[in-house]
C-alpha cells in the first residue's frame, strides 16, 4: 500500500469568515479518497498569510483559492510566483483577472457573437496622474459630445468603470442631468457607456468549476433579498444559454469561480458583467444557494488536487474565434460548439463521474451538517457580525427559513434519486 498522498488547499481571504469556516467544514467531510492505483488521497486547508516572499521559496498550498489578488498587489505576485515557479493550482487566473478585466470580456463575446448591449468607452472626466497628460492630451485627444453618445445609445443606459469592481462606480442614467452627474464624479476612473434593454428577469450564474447554478438575482433589493428562490423562472432555452455562457467565459479566460450577470426577455439573453474574481459566495446573500456553492467549492479543489489537474496560463481564445468566424453555423450552434470546448477544458464529464465514484457520501454529509449545531453558529456569527443588535432576530429566522428550504428540497432530490 502507497503511504498516502496529503494535499494543501490554501485559503487566502479578505474580510470573510462565513464561507471559509463552512469550507473547512465541508473538507473535513470528505474523508480520504483512494484513487485506482490505490493511492490514498487526504485534504487539508489552511488560510494564508501575507510576508516577504522568497521568489525560489517553496510553496506549501498545492491549489489555492483567492480572494484577494483582484485588489491586494501584493498577494496577487505571490499567486504568479506559486504558479510560474511551484506548479500550484490557481482557482482562478490573476494573470487574466489583470489583464482580461470587464472590458476585454466584453470584446471576447462580442466576437463570438453574443448580445452583450451596445457598449462606448470614453476617456477620463480627470487627467491621469502623469506628467505626459498636458502634451499628449493637446496633441492627440479629441474633443466628444458626451451628450450625443448617450443620446445615440438611448436613454436609459449605465455608467460603469472599464475594469468592474464590486458595483463600484455604476450609475443608472436616466436623463442628461444623470449623466452629467455621474460623469462628473467619474474622476480618473475610466468609464462604460452601456445600453440597456426592458429585460424580465437578471440572472446570475455562479459557476464553480464543472458546476453552474442559474439564480433569479434582483439587483434593486436589500442584499439580504438579492437571491429570490426560483425553481424555472427562465425558458429552457434562456436557461441553456445562461449557463451555457458562464461556463464558457470561465473557459475561456481560465476563471473556475466566478459569477456573470445577464439580462433575460424570453428566449434572449444578453451578457452585462462576467468577471467577478471575488463573487459573492456570503451565507447572508446566498442563503439557500449556500451549501450548493461550498459543496461544488469543495468538489472541484479535491477533483483537481486529487486527479493532478494542471492549472493553465495559456489562452485558447482562437479555438472559440475560428467558431465565430464561421459563417456555416447558426448562433445556437455557434454557442454549441463553444460549450464543447469550455466543457473539454473543465473535463466536465470527468469531473462528474469521478464526483459519483469519490464523493458519493458528501451529499447526505452537507445536508446532516446544515441542520447541525455548527451550521447554526456560523449563522447566527455572521448574522451578529453583520447586522445591528435589534434586526439580529429578524436576519436569523430570514436565513434560517430559506436554509430550510433548501433542506426541504436537498431532502427531496436525495430521496428521488
Amino acid at each position: 500500500m502507497t503511504d498516502a498522498k496529503i494535499h494543501r488547499i490554501g485559503l487566502l481571504l479578505g474580510a470573510e469568515e462565513d464561507w471559509p469556516t463552512a469550507f473547512e467544514s465541508l473538507l473535513a467531510l470528505v474523508g480520504p479518497i483512494t484513487d485506482e492505483d490505490g493511492v490514498t488521497h487526504e485534504l487539508t486547508s489552511e488560510r494564508l498569510t501575507i510576508e516577504p516572499f522568497n521568489l525560489r521559496q517553496p510553496v506549501r498550498a498545492g491549489l489555492v483559492i483567492d480572494r484577494l489578488a483582484y485588489w491586494y498587489y501584493h498577494p496577487r505576485e505571490w499567486l504568479k510566483k506559486a504558479a510560474l515557479v511551484n506548479d500550484t493550482y490557481l482557482i482562478n487566473s490573476p494573470f487574466t483577472f489583470q489583464s482580461m478585466e470587464k472590458h476585454s470580456a466584453y470584446c471576447a463575446l462580442m466576437r463570438l457573437g453574443l448580445k452583450v448591449p451596445e457598449t462606448i468607452l470614453v476617456p477620463y472626466k480627470n487627467p491621469v496622474d502623469n506628467v505626459r497628460w498636458a502634451y499628449t492630451a493637446s496633441k492627440y485627444n479629441r474633443s466628444f459630445d458626451l451628450k450625443r453618445i448617450a443620446n445615440d445609445l438611448g436613454y436609459p443606459l449605465y455608467m460603469k468603470p472599464f475594469d468592474g469592481g464590486g458595483w463600484r462606480g455604476v450609475s443608472r442614467i436616466n436623463d442628461e442631468a444623470d449623466l452629467l452627474k455621474a460623469y462628473d464624479q467619474s474622476g480618473e476612473m475610466l468609464m462604460h457607456l452601456q445600453s440597456t434593454i426592458e429585460y424580465e428577469h437578471f440572472a446570475r450564474a455562479l459557476t464553480v468549476g464543472a458546476e453552474t447554478m442559474v439564480m433569479d438575482f434582483r439587483p434593486d433589493q436589500p442584499m439580504h433579498n438579492r437571491y429570490a428562490v426560483s425553481y424555472d423562472f427562465l425558458t429552457p432555452r434562456a436557461g441553456m444559454q445562461t449557463a451555457a455562457i458562464s461556463r464558457i467565459v470561465n473557459a475561456m479566460f481560465g476563471w473556475e469561480f466566478n459569477s456573470c450577470e445577464m439580462l433575460v426577455k424570453g428566449d434572449e439573453v444578453y451578457p452585462i458583467d462576467y468577471a467577478n474574481a471575488c463573487p459573492d459566495v456570503a451565507v447572508t446573500s446566498l442563503h439557500y444557494y449556500f451549501p450548493w456553492a461550498i459543496k461544488a467549492l469543495v468538489r472541484w479543489s479535491a477533483f483537481c488536487l486529487v486527479t493532478g489537474r494542471k492549472g493553465r496560463i495559456d489562452l485558447e481564445t482562437r479555438r472559440y474565434f475560428d467558431i465565430a468566424d464561421r459563417t456555416d453555423l447558426t448562433d445556437d450552434e455557434k454557442l454549441d460548439a463553444y460549450l464543447a470546448i469550455a466543457d473539454e477544458y473543465l473535463q466536465a464529464d470527468a469531473y462528474r463521474a469521478w464526483c459519483a465514484k469519490h464523493l458519493g457520501h458528501l451529499d447526505e454529509a452537507v445536508l446532516t451538517w446544515v441542520q447541525s449545531d455548527d451550521f447554526d453558529r456560523l449563522l447566527r456569527s455572521t448574522v451578529d457580525a453583520t447586522y445591528p443588535a435589534h434586526e439580529r432576530d429578524h436576519f436569523m429566522g430570514h436565513f434560517g427559513g430559506l436554509v430550510s428550504l433548501w433542506v426541504k428540497d436537498e431532502t427531496a432530490r436525495l430521496a428521488a434519486r
